[in-house]
């Protein structure tokens, strides 16, 4: 659960056109461009992150509560921030 304002940041992870005419003189056949890119470190590691309450891995890059823990509080994932009414 994410709140409006933070569906904005919300990752995505997009590879680079590989067939694009600068890249291709010097593609290497099974190479993963996000790993080999340098300043690319933060978004090859998106599992890195824990939860606040359970120590479980987020599968959102800047998230702060796995998705469990954020519904059953009723919270936003990302910034934690009270989004349902739980009572």
């Amino acid at each position: 659960m994410v709140c409006k304002k933070c569906e904005k940041k919300l990752s995505k992870l997009a590879a680079p056109d590989p067939f694009t005419a600068s890249s291709s003189s010097n593609r290497k056949i099974g190479e993963n461009k996000l790993l080999t890119r340098p300043g690319a470190s933060s978004k090859s590691k998106p599992y890195d992150r824990k939860c606040k309450d359970c120590k479980q891995t987020v599968s959102q890059n800047s998230a702060k509560y796995c998705h469990g823990c954020a519904y059953k509080k009723g919270l936003c994932s990302m910034c934690g921030k009270q989004i349902l009414d739980t009572t």
